[in-house]
């Protein structure tokens, strides 16, 4: 891809195609010409072809011929600066360790890597043959200018490698620097066939003795090849079981909870309390709904497991040195919106954490969605484009972790720590000072962009901004860096990094996020074509550099790796609060939730920090594996299997008109197939074809104008009219929640998924830890769930034709859709203690010795169950406390709200607004925390907090003026009503913001206090004197 290319902007339906250039300036790049050897000092000279002499082609590293030659003859035959291998140049005699240029190692095809790589190979070429021009004319490919970065996209399948051969891709780039192409062969040749004859370890003997020079190798140096290719051949992860001595304790207290539970809900059934009747049947109903949603919630947690991933198999396999790197290549993906809302700094770290990964730089592509056409967003990853030249390769030479440079510079721990490079401090030094000045050019876009100009914007150039009009605007997609100009101050490769904003015209459905992601997939796909996807929400910056490696050792991991559809990756924050107020970390669902799915069928897909498997998304169920062999008997009694058919008096006439009818039938549905193709993925037969190739990459035989028309074809607003996009492929519209019902869509079809916690967590991002702006979050989940529920996607009913979802997977995924409707009883629970202590009534009537002990076993057990789960998962008693405090609060405020507007949408057709989650942080450290913004979504909480209040107030103050004896049946009633008023204690802290001077728990007795004494002193009022005598009600007036 060219990096200086320009802006292309168009819409398919109308015809238009505009490239725009001059907005960039072109960026200086390093030369190798006249450069000399970093080595002796002399120049470095041609090659025998008349070429400029490259010694190593990983990172050019200026070295002359002499002193390559030297250093591969007598020394470590590394390059000094990056200590790749060198390789055997042409006129260069060979030296020992040189690999063999007529063979193929046995390894890289051991477990079939390459074998399925051509599959549907001949089908695509015939489809994409006389259908890439399809109501365009042949005129149309010469008379538009291509960007040469588009020509450049790679065609070999696995590697990711841009064609050689393309001038047009390479243009002048080429002439500067010499490319050795790695030999290779293709399975059915003659050359193929020949290595398959004899071992890998015979033929390089065979070689060795050829040369002369060289003896038979040592007995050592075979043991530690055999030792290398045995460890290349284990598995790349592995699952860790919990302990029997913690999770066997945690099961037996399940059941014994479960069956305590039943006795109890048959007590409370049988024994009802007459004299309120309505406090008791509303109450019983309420515990049979926590019961049922304890039991979805519980029993998915049954088979909880651990991973580890080995990331040195992962390199001695896909990695080897000297040969081309099989690691796959990733397309990633980064959405943004509103760049006010979520500030163009925090998306730069985030590409920037991208670009820096540990992982090659050519298989790596960066897509930006901006789904709000926003030019602040363009200029601003324009800045980052072009400070990623700087902060990559310092990254990687020193390799810091994280590599979002806000997080890095903002870390308090000791920067020195591990470096042994001299230069370090003075480079870090002046790498702050760039970040520095980058962030002051970053908010001088924003504070250009606080102000719209009635023309709009205009770009650069003069060039008005095709994105003036938000909701009417054309495809717009620019190359900020490739193959051709996306090089850093030392001339190394960088990844590719492209800016997409989709098309959007008035009177079509552009389903928000789902839509955006789904514009993405098929833009990589017709660019790039990478086999695996990695999404990130651009707050999601990479904390671990190697977190895409771990998701490899389960995607590419011969064994398991092929039907597994997504890894999944929990979610971290950063600048949360020490106490975690709202559960904002949400580790009780990330770190015992996740680990109990991954034992069943994986964990859900929550939208984020997750690689997809591409085919997955594509709608395609996983590979069946070996079918079992069916039983064949003579027929006689004693055996029950099937009979054997007689092949004489079959069907079809005789074994060859049978053969030969099976595969007119085979082609005739595959003909059928291939024309439903276009039906299922859209008009665009690139991108069908690139939908037929497993391994990914981009067919060879594409026009780079093809590419670009289909680049601009594939994002227009109505692509996907009459097409599956969104119901079976991609990501799934019909909810805000797009997440759920995507990885739900995947499960049912039988894929598996995978949980992945390393140790150094592999994302993290911001969450809103403001009361309202939480809360408003957790309404956008809810009425998500609420939304699938009422959709013919509903876990409860979909997906069982198949069979392929299992049962506590479907538990799980019914669980998701309907908690919010717990909100109702949890409402009234919550509020039935009030009314009790208001009324003198009671929701149970006295129990006796013996049925106490239902309740006593009932608390037991539920503390029992929590104390267990922390053991065995490691979360902390705080962090699970939290969280149970957070169910009450969304759950009688946000869950509330949610089912009231997802039942107006279904009822009434009534719809409600996305709004986006402020991304944007306080200056002061968690100064948002104590920020009170009001929103209806407060009134719920704060009126069952009130009345429990006042009836704490009212009970205490009737026991005192009642005497002795009341207080007995009170002790039930506050202990109900304290719940209440804890597990609300947070938001009641979120309610009176910050307190410099008081307490919150000082105010809180102050005024419980005050209003008891209160009302006790006009209860007794000792200033009336009380008369007394007979009762007038007991006896009458004329008593």
């Amino acid at each position: 891809m060219e990096a200086s290319a320009g802006l292309v902007a168009g819409s398919h339906n109308r015809n238009e195609l505009v490239v725009i250039h001059g907005h960039e300036e072109p960026k200086p790049l390093k030369n190798l010409d006249g450069q000399v050897c970093e080595i002796c000092g002399d120049e470095i000279g041609l090659t025998v072809d008349g070429d400029l002499f490259v010694a190593c082609n990983e990172c050019g590293f200026p070295v002359c011929r002499p002193c390559y030659e030297y250093e591969r003859r007598e020394g470590s035959q590394q390059c000094p600066q990056c200590k790749t291998r060198y390789k055997r140049l042409k006129g260069s005699p060979r030296v020992e360790g040189d690999e063999d240029e007529e063979d193929v190692d046995d390894i890289e095809h051991e477990f079939n890597i390459d074998d399925e790589q051509n599959k549907y190979r001949n089908i695509a070429e015939s489809m994409l043959h006389g259908k890439m021009s399809y109501g365009r004319g042949p005129e149309d490919d010469e008379s538009l200018q291509i960007p040469p970065g588009l020509a450049g996209v790679r065609s070999r399948p696995v590697s990711g490698e841009f064609p050689i051969g393309s001038s047009l891709a390479y243009g002048e780039h080429m002439s500067n620097k010499r490319v050795h192409p790695y030999p290779m062969s293709e399975p059915g040749s003659a050359t193929w066939d020949e290595k398959k004859e004899g071992g890998w370890r015979e033929r390089m003997d065979d070689w060795k003795m050829q040369q002369g020079n060289l003896g038979p190798e040592p007995d050592d140096a075979y043991d530690a090849d055999m030792a290398m290719l045995d460890e290349a051949r284990q598995p790349l992860s592995r699952k860790v079981p919990i302990a029997s001595s913690k999770i066997n304790p945690y099961r037996m207290v399940i059941v014994a909870r479960l069956v305590i539970l039943a006795f109890f809900l048959r007590y409370r059934i049988l024994n009802p309390v007459h004299d309120a009747i309505g406090l008791w049947l509303t109450s019983v109903i309420c515990e049979i709904w926590f019961a049922f949603s304890w039991i979805l919630d519980q029993f998915p947690k049954w088979f909880p497991i651990d991973r580890e991933t080995y990331l040195d198999r992962l390199s001695l396999r896909y990695e080897r040195e000297g040969e081309p790197n099989m690691l796959a290549s990733v397309d990633i993906f980064v959405s943004t919106v509103d760049p006010l809302k979520e500030p163009p700094l925090v998306t730069a770290n985030t590409v920037l954490s991208i670009l820096a990964m540990d992982y090659p730089v050519d298989k790596i592509s960066c897509y930006i969605s901006d789904d709000g056409s926003s030019m602040l967003t363009f200029e601003s990853l324009s800045q980052t484009a072009e400070f990623a030249r700087k902060w990559v390769p310092f990254c990687k030479k020193f390799a810091i972790e994280p590599r979002a440079p806000e997080m890095y510079f903002t870390l308090k721990v000791d920067y020195l720590k591990d470096k042994v490079q001299p230069t370090f401090v003075k480079e870090r030094r002046a790498m702050k000072r760039e970040y520095e000045e980058f962030k002051v050019r970053i908010n001088a876009l924003v504070a250009k962009a606080q102000k719209v100009p009635p023309e709009g914007w205009i770009m650069q150039d003069g060039t008005p901004w095709p994105g003036n009009n938000t909701k009417d605007h054309p495809g717009m997609i620019q190359v900020f860096l490739g193959q051709s100009g996306g090089h850093d101050t030392e001339g190394n490769e960088l990844p590719r990094l492209v800016y997409v904003s989709r098309e959007k015209r008035p009177g079509f459905l552009h389903h928000k996020k789902a839509g955006a992601m789904n514009a993405l997939v098929r833009v990589s796909g017709v660019l790039t074509n990478a086999p695996f996807m990695l999404n990130l929400d651009c707050d999601h910056y990479l904390n671990n550099s190697k977190a895409v490696r771990e998701a490899m050792c389960f995607l590419m991991d011969p064994q398991i790796g092929r039907k597994v559809c997504y890894v999944q990756f929990p979610q971290r924050f950063d600048g949360i609060d020490r106490h975690d107020r709202y559960a904002n970390r949400n580790t009780v669902f990330f770190d015992i939730n996740m680990k109990g799915l991954d034992g069943i069928q994986g964990p859900v897909y929550v939208g984020t920090g997750c690689v997809f498997r591409r085919q997955a998304l594509y709608g395609y169920e996983p590979p069946k594996g070996p079918k079992r062999p069916k039983m064949v008997t003579c027929g006689c009694c004693p055996c029950f299997g099937r009979r054997r058919k007689d092949k004489k008096h079959s069907k079809d006439g005789g074994n060859a008109n049978g053969l030969s009818l099976e595969a007119a039938e085979d082609d005739k549905e595959l003909l059928m197939s291939h024309m439903n193709f276009e039906k299922k993925f859209g008009q665009s037969a690139i991108f069908v074809t690139s939908t037929l190739m497993e391994q990914g990459g981009v067919p060879p035989s594409s026009s780079p104008a093809g590419l670009l028309k289909e680049a601009i074809h594939v994002i227009s607003c109505g692509y996907e009219d009459k097409t599956e996009w969104g119901s079976e492929l991609g990501w799934i519209y019909g909810s805000i929640t797009e997440d759920i019902l995507t990885g739900f869509k995947m499960h049912c079809r039988g894929w598996r998924s995978i949980y992945c916690m390393p140790k150094l967590p592999a994302f993290k991002g911001s969450a809103p830890i403001n009361l309202s702006d939480r809360l408003n979050q957790v309404l956008r989940w809810a009425l998500g769930s609420v939304e699938i529920f009422f959709s013919h996607h509903c876990p409860a009913w979909y997906g069982f034709k198949g069979g392929k979802l299992k049962w506590l997977e479907r538990f799980a995924y019914v669980n998701t859709t309907i908690y919010p409707f717990t909100s109702l009883p949890l409402l009234a629970y919550c509020t039935l203690p009030a009314i009790c202590l208001l009324t003198d009534k009671f929701i149970m009537p006295p129990i006796s010795t013996f049925a106490s002990l239902f309740f006593i076993a009932l608390f037991l057990s539920i503390f029992a169950t929590g104390i267990l789960e922390l053991r065995w998962s490691g979360v902390s008693i705080e962090e699970w406390w939290r969280n149970e405090q957070f169910w009450v609060i969304g759950g009688i405020s946000a869950h509330l709200f949610a089912v009231i507007q997802g039942l107006l949408k279904v009822l009434a057709g009534i719809d409600t607004n996305f709004t986006v989650t402020s991304k944007a942080t306080d200056d002061e450290e968690f100064g948002e925390l104590y920020t009170f913004k009001w929103t209806t979504l407060l009134i719920p909480p704060t009126t069952v907090l009130i009345i429990n209040l006042v009836g704490v107030v009212a009970g205490i103050s009737d026991a005192i003026n009642n005497g002795y004896q009341s207080w007995g049946p009170l002790f039930g009633k506050l202990f109900f009503s304290f719940w209440v008023i804890v597990h609300l204690y947070p938001f009641l802290k979120g309610l009176m913001g910050r307190q410099n001077r008081t307490p919150t728990i000082v105010v809180i007795w102050s005024v419980l206090l005050a209003s008891i004494f209160s009302l006790l002193w006009v209860r007794i009022d000792p200033f009336v004197m009380k008369t007394k005598g007979p009762d007038t009600t007991m006896c009458g007036i004329n008593c």
